[in-house]
């Protein structure tokens, strides 16, 4: 085998420093030439950033506001655009150098490389520091200046509770629909968003359309006109008004539009509201959808709502076979909670006479879509309807053999209830106001500012709210729960933490109170009583970690031109 030696390689002396190298078209080694020619020239090592302390938005070339967090990709594509220079270099690579959050710097590793002499690319890593300017985007300085909105959605529903309010603050947190909201004013019935961009409401008109069954119109007032350019300055009001129908609400629809509805029941329970609603007969297990479309045609109120839920106690049930998803037709037999104690007990509470105790002894029997859930000895909500007196047209015409004495709607847990315990979780909330009259802290956000003779309604709304999302895990999936620094009381408001030296509300202290007394009740009758097996707990990984609290802007009120 013949021994073929490798080609010698020629070198030459380096013109500046008489370093060996490969000849080159310079006759330099590397060091030498990029101390002869500087391809960072041109591209200045410090710039300025404009951040805006309200909104929390960067400035991005040309007059763009952009939301970007810090060391994000999106933040050093602004960084990038305030160069100036870089079209005339390659930029292979750019990353954020680590700074102390307070010293409003950022600093910028890049690699450049650049063609400087023939067949000659040259590399070269420098830094470039950014300095945070703080100042206010137009938005914010109209904000500032009392400057007026330029849209307004009023969001409406006329029903006695703030329940659904709750609900949608949750649902507009989740999917973000704040962002472009410069102030929120709650209002009687309902809530007030301002926007300074008429597209700005449009699309929150349209997110709500998506969530909840609505229906909006639109108006516009004329400000002022330029006779000579033609351009003319608008106000523009949405006004958005949500169907009175809630979730667990009892329904009858008219007769005609509930036989154009697959012929279903007129005498329905609303088991979920959403873009539609949908209605369930427990007796059958048929359920129809409404769309709001086909609502706002011909709409109907609701006959009664959850706060005239009674509770029953579930003495024997027995599936009947048929089945819809979760939902088990079942045959039940129910009393009505706090039946059957020894008439000794309930005469010396001064509770039921001998007349009444008839009745509240008697054991009734129904149909109900909860066979999957229910047990013998349960707690369950439903509607008495025996003796109800509803003031409905559709509902007299309807013949006494399609009237149940009894329509269950969900199970409950009352041991829960009853126990003094301290929730993990708690949910964020868009805006705040502190010092207001009526406030002792953070109990309310976007719903309950007003204060007043509505605050104990609100908390009792909000914790019926709170304890609707523990007992139902399809409606806690719709929102996001948060992992509470402190334990929050179950008997107050979500966001009053139990802490040892924390303050409660009137209301938080009185359900205690309540919640104590009967507690003590039901260990005199009860002393084995412990807390339900199946109760759907809030797990640990539905939780995201904990927030700071959010503000819109200065939680300024839109002022009237």
């Amino acid at each position: 085998m013949e021994f073929v030696p490798a080609p010698a390689v020629h070198r030459v002396l380096c013109a500046d420093c008489g370093t060996p190298i490969v000849p080159n078209s310079a006759n330099l080694c590397v060091p030498c030439l990029r101390n002869t020619v500087d391809i960072t020239e041109g591209i200045p090592k410090q710039a300025s950033i404009s951040f805006c302390r309200n909104c929390e938005r960067f400035l991005s070339p040309p007059q763009a506001w952009a939301l970007a967090r810090p060391e994000s990709q999106e933040l050093l594509a602004i960084c990038l655009k305030k160069l100036k220079g870089l079209n005339r270099v390659r930029l292979t690579e750019a990353h954020f150098i680590w700074t102390e959050p307070h010293s409003k710097r950022l600093r910028v590793s890049m690699t450049i490389q650049k063609e400087v002499l023939t067949n000659t690319v040259l590399e070269q890593i420098f830094e470039i520091e950014y300095l945070v300017q703080h100042g206010q985007c137009p938005d914010c300085a109209k904000l500032a200046a009392k400057n007026t909105w330029k849209a307004l959605v009023q969001v409406r529903q006329k029903v006695p509770h703030k329940r659904t309010f709750l609900f949608l603050e949750q649902l507009i947190l989740k999917h973000g629909a704040q962002k472009d909201t410069i102030a929120v004013k709650e209002v009687r019935d309902g809530l007030d968003f301002f926007y300074s961009a008429r597209n700005h409401a449009i699309k929150m008109v349209e997110f709500l359309a998506g969530v909840v069954p609505i229906k909006s119109k639109g108006s516009e007032q004329l400000l002022s006109t330029d006779t000579h350019t033609g351009t003319s300055n608008y106000k523009f009001t949405y006004s958005v008004e949500i169907s009175i129908i809630c979730k667990d609400d009892l329904v009858c629809i008219p007769l005609k539009q509930a036989k154009s509805l697959s012929n279903i029941n007129p005498l329905t329970v609303c088991i979920r509201v959403g873009s539609s609603m949908q209605m369930l007969d427990p007796t059958t297990l048929q359920s129809v959808d409404i769309p709001a479309t086909i609502y706002w045609r011909a709409p109907f109120d609701a006959l009664a709502s959850v706060t005239d839920l009674v509770e029953f106690t579930v003495l024997d049930i027995e599936p009947s076979g048929p089945t819809r998803g979760k939902l088990v037709l079942a045959e039940a037999q129910v009393a009505l909670s706090g039946a059957f104690r020894s008439s000794k007990a309930t005469e010396d509470d001064g509770m039921l006479d001998h007349e009444t105790m008839g009745v509240a002894n008697q054991i009734y029997h129904t149909r109900t879509h909860l066979g999957a859930i229910l047990q013998p000895g349960d707690t369950v909500m439903g509607y008495h309807l025996t003796n109800a007196n509803y003031n409905s047209d559709d509902y007299a015409l309807l013949p006494s053999s399609r009237i149940p004495d009894i329509i269950l709607v969900r199970k409950a847990y009352p041991n829960r209830r009853k126990k003094s315990k301290s929730r993990n979780w708690q949910l964020r909330t868009i805006a705040k106001e502190a010092g207001e009259e009526g406030e002792t802290g953070k109990e309310r956000g976007l719903v309950g500012r007003m204060g007043g003779r509505d605050q104990k309604k609100v908390e009792q709304d909000y914790e019926l709210f709170l304890r609707e999302l523990e007992e139902d895990p399809e409606m806690r999936g719709a929102v996001n729960l948060y992992k509470a620094k402190d334990d929050v009381n179950m008997s107050g408001p979500g966001v009053v933490a139990s802490g040892k030296g924390k303050k409660k509300t009137q209301f938080a202290m009185d359900v205690d109170a309540g919640a104590e007394e009967e507690e003590a009740a039901a260990a005199e009758t009860d002393d084995d009583a412990e807390e339900e097996p199946d109760f759907p707990e809030v797990k640990l990984d539905e939780l995201l970690e904990h927030f700071d609290e959010m503000t819109l802007g200065d939680n300024v009120e839109p002022q009237e031109e």
